[in-house]
């Protein structure tokens, strides 16, 4: 867990600040702090968008007496991309794209529900809650 949470923290930080200066170096310091701001609003943008399209469809197959499965991993991806795609920086933004729009989306959706299926049969999957 503590390397994951390295890598998470300083590892691809370092990669995007990186990714970001060379950038930088090749269109000037104001055409890529605009880059990084223009797609962070973007993203913040197509995820709420997104957001509440799923949000909507998961209203409505709960009306119908559906249960709304993919349809909720769906919407941890798309609050996922939002994440990374208000995050300054390349890979981030890529990531998050690849999250929001539904043909890449579907990808995703079936590893984390195969993980969560391997997980569950395990019985290694625990729900932490904070203790007060």
């Amino acid at each position: 867990m503590l390397g994951k949470l390295l890598l998470l923290f300083t590892v691809i930080p370092t990669i995007e600040l990186i990714i970001l200066v060379g950038i930088g170096q090749l269109i000037g310091f104001w055409p890529t702090v605009a880059l990084v701001v223009m797609t962070g609003m973007l993203g913040a943008i197509l995820a709420k968008v997104a957001g509440f399209s799923i949000v909507s469809q998961i209203i409505g197959d709960l009306r119908n007496g559906i249960m709304p499965g993919r349809k909720l991993v769906d919407g941890v991806l798309i609050l996922m991309a939002g994440v990374m795609l208000i995050t300054p920086g390349i890979l981030t933004d890529i990531a998050g794209l690849l999250l929001l729009f539904p043909a890449t989306r579907t990808f995703f959706r079936e590893k984390v529900i195969k993980w969560l299926k391997r997980k569950l049969l395990k019985g290694s999957f625990n729900v932490n809650f904070f203790k007060w």
